[in-house]
């Protein structure tokens, strides 16, 4: 590694960096671990309208996948949830289809996400 930043860098710059960090490339299974956390932030902002989030195993490994790109990081994945899931709930939170005290569930479907909002027996 110190070889490597010495062939590109002058010693002058390097003498200035105190500690180098090597970042490797997120894994499939890694990005698919970032969903749960990410939902559980989701489900603690919707928790707090009283409103409660089921998001199944499909629909967490599609965005997964819809959210993985090894070049870019998580970043991606942050995006793919906004799309796909927060913008879709806030619609349907700001049109009334969904109220405080309302459970919605989040399936995989042949065109993305599915949500079905489901009563309360």
């Amino acid at each position: 590694m110190a070889e490597t930043l010495k062939a590109h860098f002058r010693p002058e710059f390097l003498n200035r960096i105190d500690e180098t960090l090597v970042f490797h490339r997120l894994t499939q299974a890694t990005i698919r671990r970032i969903v749960d956390v990410q939902l559980g932030r989701i489900e603690a902002r919707l928790a707090n309208k009283d409103i409660t989030l089921e998001v199944t195993v499909a629909a967490k490994d599609w965005l997964a996948e819809v959210g993985y790109d090894p070049q870019y990081g998580a970043r991606p994945l942050k995006r793919a949830l906004q799309k796909h899931l927060e913008d879709e709930l806030a619609r349907r939170v700001i049109s009334g289809m969904v109220c405080s005290g309302d459970k919605v569930r989040v399936d995989r479907s042949n065109s993305g996400l599915s949500f079905d909002k489901i009563v309360a027996n």
